[in-house]
């Protein structure tokens, strides 16, 4: 367990492979902490220096009071990776951890250099969706949600597996105020406009039946950066690296070693 202050913020997270190594860095969904790349994390090139990280109001890292601004997570990721002496990273991004990617693109290329926009967009949502979320969350918590949530994360054959339970109380487990936070940055975050700006090498992945990001939405965004790649990993939903950790970490390996970062 490693813990990092920043700004004063306590941030869990997470490092394997070769410290040395060329440094690979993901930011997770909402709801979920770092332990959702824990089956793709040992199927990567281990010369790489793999980082994972709870991002604010979620996992083992604070919660502050919410709302968050989108701005803020990506100073926390732009903060975090300044603290490991991290740059040229190739940064993958799931959800609102695609966001938060290309947040920190715009903002700071000296950190990253190569682009994995996972089952994201440029805009999620409508602040109207997002507030419905928001009192839904104030009023009764994650668990009441929590069964239309998974049906849009998860296909129908892994709802039925027995792993399915602790990914429901990963989600539920989650503190409510950090979830709702995170639910305001991404009701207020349009990053078309910076995003069509961007000219890094850029992957994009989807899952063909993400009921939170579907493909088409996902295409949409990627599409906007010059160059990019987009690819969709059949039979998953909106977290292919707990679905199909196997072909996710093809995906990744393939796309580093075509920008040399491998």
């Amino acid at each position: 367990m490693k813990v990092i202050d920043i700004d004063g913020l306590h941030t869990h997270y997470a490092e394997d492979g070769d410290p040395a190594g060329r440094p690979v860095v993901f930011a997770n969904s909402l709801g979920t902490d770092l332990r959702l790349w824990d089956q793709v994390i040992p199927l990567l090139p281990q010369s790489l220096r793999l980082i994972r990280y709870d991002k604010r109001g979620h996992g083992l890292s604070d919660c502050p009071p919410g709302p968050y601004a989108m701005g803020t997570l990506v100073r926390d990721a732009e903060r975090l990776m300044e603290a490991l002496g991290v740059r040229d990273a190739c940064f993958v991004g799931l959800s609102i951890g695609g966001l938060i990617a290309q947040g920190l693109a715009t903002k700071r290329l000296d950190l990253v250099r190569t682009l994995v926009l996972s089952n994201t967009a440029a805009k999620i949502g409508t602040k109207d969706s997002w507030a419905t979320r928001i009192e839904a969350i104030r009023k009764g918590g994650i668990e009441p949600i929590a069964d239309g949530i998974l049906e849009r994360w998860f296909a129908r054959p892994f709802r039925a597996s027995p792993e399915f339970a602790a990914w429901r109380n990963m989600l539920i487990r989650q503190p409510a105020e950090g979830y709702a936070g995170c639910c305001a940055a991404i009701s207020g975050t349009d990053f078309y406009t910076t995003t069509a700006a961007l000219t890094l090498p850029t992957l994009g992945i989807a899952g063909a039946e993400d009921g939170s990001t579907p493909p088409d939405l996902v295409r949409e965004t990627v599409d906007l950066v010059k160059g990019s790649r987009f690819e969709i990993i059949r039979g998953a939903g909106h977290l292919p690296c707990v679905e199909k950790p196997a072909t996710y970490a093809a995906l990744l390996t393939k796309f580093l070693r075509e920008t040399g970062h491998v």
